[in-house]
């Protein structure tokens, strides 16, 4: 769209793939690029739990619950659908591109309230440590989405062994390589590659270079 540039990991707008609709309860994937000064006008969503990751630039959001705020690099947002809601994303810089990534995931309990939070991890990242980012449960340490649902980030340096444990029984893994170079099972992933780890209670991640990697964890419905 000229000011949009949009990678899909699931059917989504023009791209449509049946093998690719979702991943248990993870529905939308979406790896985009914002120009400057452009973005996402005032658009409806109901009964989705709504996840933006800021990775560069920063992103002007505003929705009909009254919220209106920056999110920057370092910063996760998340927005309750529930039973409907306005709101905008559009990249207030009129020098800096926005890179983030949408990610949309089923509920757990339709229809319920509208709600919107937005919390920075920068200084709690550790260096070859996964930091959650959102989890089922309600803390002042994380962020939680209406369902069971982790996210975990982490960057790594090269040479790294990491074993991940399924944080819910049952759940699936939707491991999201956002830079570097990985392997998980045997199979070789690069920037911006995934894989899907479900049917265990844990997996091993190995870096073959300097390495971010994004892990969504999700019922696989």
């Amino acid at each position: 769209m000229g000011w949009l540039k949009a990678n899909f990991s699931f059917s989504f707008g023009p791209f449509r793939d049946d093998n690719k609709t979702n991943f248990g309860a993870l529905r939308v994937l979406n790896d985009d690029f914002i120009a400057r000064g452009n973005g996402f006008g005032l658009h409806p969503h109901d009964n989705m739990e709504i996840t933006t990751i800021v990775l560069e630039g920063a992103l002007e959001h505003q929705d009909s619950m009254g919220n209106k705020g920056i999110i920057k690099a370092g910063d996760v947002q998340v927005m309750s659908a529930g039973t409907g809601v306005f709101h905008s994303e559009y990249n207030p810089s009129e020098t800096e591109d926005t890179l983030s990534l949408q990610i949309w995931v089923f509920p757990k309990v339709r229809n319920i309230d509208p709600r919107y939070d937005q919390m920075n991890f920068t200084d709690k990242f550790i260096k070859n440590q996964f930091t959650t980012l959102i989890s089922p449960v309600k803390s002042g340490h994380t962020l939680w989405l209406n369902q069971n649902t982790t996210f975990s980030r982490g960057s790594f340096d090269a040479g790294q062994k990491i074993n991940y444990t399924i944080k819910t029984p049952g759940n699936g893994a939707y491991v999201f390589i956002l830079e570097g170079d990985v392997s998980i099972a045997s199979q070789a992933l690069n920037k911006r590659d995934a894989i899907g780890v479900y049917d265990t209670e844990s997996f091993a991640i190995e870096t073959s270079s300097e390495s971010q990697i994004l892990i969504i964890e999700v019922p696989m419905m």
